[in-house]
């Protein structure tokens, strides 16, 4: 399956629905005393929707990318994109980040994402409003990676490797030391990671822990090191073992936040391993496996982008990625 031009509408029209929709939210927010308990748009007037922050700046993301692929949707993207990235939305987003609480806003997901939102704005005319805020998030990456003695591998926001992925695909092009420093903290925190167990899925994830981490480390290592590394890492993957990692997740129920994470496993997967066969020639025993393990995450989860708002604000994003791969 690819994204063509009328799911890209479907998408860009998912995306606009909540963007701006301020309600139902879930702040990502420490009161300092009792004046600060503010609506999200007050506190947040560029990134309120979508339920939370992370979810409105990469439905953000989301709509520029369709944007730069498929020009006709600008007419629909456009209008709103002036209006929410402006210089005084954009400077009480930096100020936020001023906060005396405020270190571990969005780390390392939302921090991610606003990167990656950045780097879709290029050669538009907000890429030059955001510059600031990617440089602030950025900034945070690079104090933040010398202090992180571990990763973590939790299959959700938390989720180092995903978030490095997406700071060092941004870094390549706006910030080398960064993207150095990253290369550095991969290596050591997962360079040496051998036969990888898989308790997946996590009933509470959108990633695997383990396709996520090989995923980062393409970043990290040159293909001929990578090759190596992989498969000490996934010994036993030309023979769909670990068996979990090539099985789609099935949720019980779409409309609980938590159990709808596990259709964001299924895409999310499905990104990973599409990824990863570009790594492999099509002669490779894994290269096959990879695609029919991609496109059967993706046939699970793609009809249920949207139909219950807890997948709906986010959904769609994760259904790109894995198109896109």
């Amino acid at each position: 399956m690819t994204l063509d031009a009328p799911l890209a509408a479907r998408f860009a029209g998912i995306a606009l629905g909540h963007v701006t929709r301020e309600f139902p939210h879930k702040l990502d927010h420490v009161l300092d005393d009792a004046d600060d308990a503010q609506r999200p748009r007050a506190l947040h007037p560029v990134f309120f929707g979508s339920f939370d922050w992370h979810s409105c700046v990469h439905g953000w993301w989301l709509l520029l990318t369709l944007r730069r692929r498929f020009p006709e949707l600008a007419a629909r993207i456009d209008p709103l994109a002036d209006t929410t990235f402006t210089p005084d939305k954009l400077a009480a987003e930096l100020a936020y980040l001023d906060r005396p609480n405020s270190g571990g806003f969005e780390r390392p997901y939302g921090w991610a994402w606003l990167l990656a939102l950045h780097g879709a704005a290029a050669e538009t005319r907000w890429q030059a409003a955001l510059e600031p805020l990617a440089r602030a998030f950025a900034a945070r990456f690079a104090a933040f990676l010398p202090r992180a003695t571990y990763p973590i591998r939790t299959g959700s926001h938390a989720n180092t490797a995903f978030a490095c992925i997406l700071a060092h695909n941004w870094a390549l092009k706006h910030d080398h030391p960064l993207a150095v420093a990253i290369v550095s903290k991969l290596h050591d925190w997962y360079g040496e990671d051998r036969d990888a167990q898989a308790w997946e899925p996590d009933g509470d994830a959108f990633l695997s822990p383990v396709l996520v981490e090989a995923l980062a480390m393409t970043r990290a290592l040159d293909d001929r090191a990578f090759a190596v590394w992989f498969d000490a890492f996934l010994p036993r993957a030309t023979q769909r073992q670990l068996a979990s990692l090539f099985i789609p997740a099935v949720p019980s129920d779409r409309s609980d936040g938590k159990i709808a994470h596990l259709d964001g496993l299924n895409l999310s997967r499905a990104w990973c391993w599409r990824e990863l066969a570009t790594k492999l020639l099509p002669s490779h025993p894994l290269f096959r496996v990879a695609h029919a393990a991609a496109d059967a995450h993706i046939a699970e989860s793609i009809d249920h982008v949207a139909g219950d708002y807890a997948g709906e604000h986010w959904l769609a994003t994760f259904a790109t990625l894995a198109l896109l791969a």
